[in-house]
């Protein structure tokens, strides 16, 4: 007879096999009753709605939203495919939102089908569906993007609300930045004979700076015979030029989101004038006598199970990877071991741009190093494989218990070099620290390591404006979570630049918060 863990394991195969044909929305017909009830019982899937699970990891507890999230537009393609088939679409706004990069897990994602009831269908972590009942006449502008059906760029712009054009700014503009000629819009707007939506859609091209466009749309309505008259359906003007030449909806954004931001780290960051400014050997010194505190908070914030003691060893030369077999299995050793070898290679780039070094030529050039040697060790021991040492990840990352969904991997290379060209280009020293941190762990180039990197790279541009190595204490570590995802998700930067200005202040003064 089958012991209780063979017929879990048992169940588990049947779980891996659905899996393993890209399944994230688990029907109950994809299940037996007994294979149901056993994985729910151990925690392997739960549910969502009646009849409907995903997988999740059984440590998680019922509080942790990350599986949710990081399932919910696999789970919603095939519910709304088995429940409305190819008759429904997204709306228009959620539609514009993610042709602009923006995959953040709405809190309601509106659904338009002739099926539709207007009836809210309630999912986990307070997020839902509601579907209209709504004809789909603008069907054939319908495409199909990871799984979910979507009306097409120029449809979305046209159909939206104008009350998106206030409440996302950024998302709007970036989409207006994908149209490369107003013959994608105009036609459109012919065939339906919207004078009104030409006259707002022509305000916004005017806005980002394409009159080329607004004038072609202007011109091809009027000569049709159709009253335009153009309104600007902004709040402001786009503060800076857009590229209609960039291949993803990432590079526009994030240039469109730095400087959106950086008034207001300015604006709650401490003045360069109340700073005592550090010289090279003063601030390498801080570096040395800093490193335990900081490596032990940065590693704890990262859920490492490290010690002060452990790091001193690792320092001290006593940790052994050939000879003492518990160091070469301890995964927290190894991410010890990782970030002193970083912490002194973050040094060597530290010299160079206190020496008068390019700061954006330098981070650029050399991230990657700090990165190599965050996990050496852990491939060395053979915890991690050595292709995970070759670059940035080549798939899709997650972030633990949070709505933002990072930059998909085949932007990664295209919007990397953006983030370094404006640290390099940005004057003020606050905001390079303080945007160049968040943008680093928005975009996630890592499948690990992340948080680490991230941190690195705050210090080491802190140190090009003359501020102290600041240590990020693990006792403030749901602080610093919380303001980062308030930045993600509603582009709010001032909770976490006002996070970081008061470690810097408290740094500075001599009065560090981590000991």
């Amino acid at each position: 007879m089958a012991t209780p863990a063979e017929k879990l394991a048992e169940s588990l195969k049947v779980l891996q096999v659905i899996q393993g044909k890209g399944i994230i929305a688990i029907k109950s017909e994809d299940l037996s009753r007994t294979h149901k009830d056993r994985l729910i019982a151990n925690g392997f899937i739960r549910e969502v709605i009646r009849g409907w699970y995903i997988a999740v990891n059984p440590e998680e507890s019922k509080g942790n939203s990350t599986s949710w999230f990081t399932s919910y537009w696999g789970f919603c393609s095939r519910f709304l495919e088995d429940r409305y088939g190819d008759e429904y679409c997204v709306s228009a706004e959620q539609s514009l939102l993610l042709h602009s990069g923006n995959e953040v897990v709405p809190i309601q994602m509106i659904i338009r089908s002739v099926k539709g009831k207007n009836n809210n269908t309630p999912l986990l972590f307070k997020s839902s569906l509601f579907c209209m009942k709504s004809p789909l006449s603008e069907l054939e502008s319908v495409e199909v993007k990871n799984g979910l059906r979507i009306l097409n760029l120029p449809s979305s712009i046209i159909y939206c609300s104008p009350t998106i054009f206030v409440s996302n700014p950024i998302d709007v503009r970036t989409a207006l930045s994908m149209i490369n000629d107003a013959s994608e819009i105009v036609g459109l707007l012919l065939d339906g004979g919207h004078s009104l939506k030409a006259g707002r859609i022509v305000g916004a091209f005017r806005n980002i700076g394409n009159s080329k466009i607004a004038d072609e749309i202007l011109k091809t309505m009027k000569s049709a015979g159709y009253d335009v008259r153009e309104k600007d359906p902004f709040e402001q003007m786009t503060p800076i030029p857009l590229s209609s030449r960039e291949r993803s909806p990432y590079c526009n954004r994030i240039r469109l989101m730095w400087f959106e931001m950086r008034d207001v780290v300015i604006k709650v960051f401490p003045k360069p004038s109340a700073i005592n400014f550090l010289d090279k050997a003063t601030f390498l010194k801080n570096m040395d006598e800093i490193y335990v505190t900081d490596a032990y908070h940065s590693l704890s914030i990262e859920k490492y199970k490290v010690t002060p003691e452990l790091i001193e060893r690792v320092k001290s030369g006593k940790w052994n990877l050939v000879d003492n077999e518990e160091d070469k299995k301890h995964r927290d050793a190894m991410a010890a071991r990782g970030y002193w070898l970083a912490f002194n290679s973050v040094k060597d780039s530290i010299e160079k741009i206190m020496d008068g070094g390019d700061l954006g030529k330098i981070l650029l050039e050399e991230h990657s190093d700090w990165f190599r040697e965050l996990f050496s060790p852990s491939v060395t021991s053979g915890i991690l494989k050595p292709s995970d040492l070759a670059g940035y990840r080549r798939h899709q990352v997650y972030i633990g218990q949070s709505q933002h969904v990072p930059v998909n991997m085949d932007a990664l290379r295209d919007v990397m070099p953006i983030l370094f060209e404006l640290i390099s280009e940005e004057p003020e020293a606050s905001v390079r620290a303080v945007l160049g941190h968040f943008f680093f762990v928005y975009i996630h180039p890592y499948m690990d390591g992340n948080g680490r990197m991230g941190r690195f790279l705050m210090n080491a541009i802190l140190a090009s404006g003359g501020y102290k190595w600041m240590v990020i204490p693990v006792q403030k570590r749901d602080d610093y979570m919380n303001s980062l995802e308030m930045a993600s998700v509603q582009q709010n930067i001032e909770p976490f630049a006002k996070f970081i200005g008061d470690l810097v202040k408290l740094t500075m003064a001599g009065k560090p918060a981590a000991e």
